[in-house]
């Protein structure tokens, strides 16, 4: 079984408590070994995988209109998390992994568990909003944060069409950026970068950016109608908006949380089906540890993957 890196915020609490005992681990890869009798979306033998989310009501409003993601009666985590009936949850990190079948998704034959692994999470957190808002060969995409997310950001956007422009504080990934495949990079600390794309934007994806966010700088960047579509959790609050901003231009801004199931199944298909590769790093299980240690050092480019 493999899993990307994901223990930082259980190890942490940066997104809340944590329930221990816990097994952290919220994007994984394996072989199914056991179904119930009503699973008819997975089998035995096959290559199943699992994002962030373990359970869904299949009940409420949201569930019914397919964003189970976002179920009424709360998220339950793949690890960290409880079922129903008072079960705990317990990710990747261990030899094995139980949950609700309809939240596994089958990894396609072409593609490596060790690169499925990190578009169970990362992967259809960027996905999501670019299909949601019709990213397409007539958009242009500004990608704010080159890492674990925006380089899948980049290349799931590339691949639906659009030119995409790589953004970031400074001109540390320039290089990166191209490397990727962005059309262009913008420094957000040089003003004429900026210039040059006044007005041009269709949609910007937010991955993560620095506590000296404004939204004027950004703004500045979409066109009319445009789309300024985040993902990142930081630890910190956006600054005020004023309503005035939004309704001069009619921009939109919205929020992600991973994907529905049907987004999941539709996202890991097209990404094999376009030989989407995510830049990784490989580590046994048993090397945590080092893995731990090369994350607080920088080092991630851009997703560790750990293998049992």
């Amino acid at each position: 079984m493999t899993d990307t890196f994901t223990g930082w915020a259980a190890t942490t609490k940066d997104w809340g408590p944590t329930e221990f005992p816990c097994v952290v681990g919220h994007e994984i890869v394996g072989v199914v070994t056991r179904v119930g009798d009503k699973v008819t979306n997975i089998k035995v033998g096959d290559r199943g995988g699992v994002g962030p989310v373990a359970y869904s009501c299949e009940e409420c409003d949201a569930c019914l209109e397919g964003h189970q993601n976002c179920c009424e009666r709360g998220f339950v985590g793949t690890y960290n998390g409880r079922l129903p009936n008072g079960d705990k949850t317990f990710g990747g990190y261990a030899d094995k992994w139980r949950g609700d079948g309809r939240w596994v998704f089958k990894v396609p034959d072409s593609m490596s568990s060790a690169d499925a692994a990190s578009f169970f999470c990362a992967g259809v957190t960027t996905y999501a909003p670019l299909k949601k808002f019709n990213v397409n060969e007539k958009s242009v995409v500004g990608v704010l944060g080159l890492g674990g997310l925006g380089h899948f950001g980049v290349l799931f956007a590339k691949a639906l069409g659009a030119t995409v422009i790589g953004l970031s504080h400074n001109d540390n990934k320039k290089e990166t950026a191209k490397e990727l495949g962005c059309d262009d990079f913008i420094n957000t600390h040089k003003a004429s970068d900026l210039a040059r794309y006044r007005k041009k934007f269709t949609h910007i994806l937010c991955t993560g950016t620095s506590s000296d966010f404004q939204w004027d700088t950004y703004f500045a960047l979409l066109r009319v109608n445009g789309h300024f579509m985040n993902v990142a959790a930081p630890d910190w609050n956006f600054p005020e908006l004023s309503p005035l901003q939004l309704l001069i231009n009619q921009i939109s801004i919205s929020g992600t949380a991973a994907g529905s199931p049907g987004t999941m199944q539709e996202m890991i298909n097209f990404a094999a089906e376009r030989g989407i590769k995510p830049w990784i790093a490989t580590y046994k299980m048993s090397d945590v540890n080092n893995a731990i240690s090369d994350f607080r050092e920088g080092k991630p480019r851009f997703r560790f993957v750990l293998e049992n």
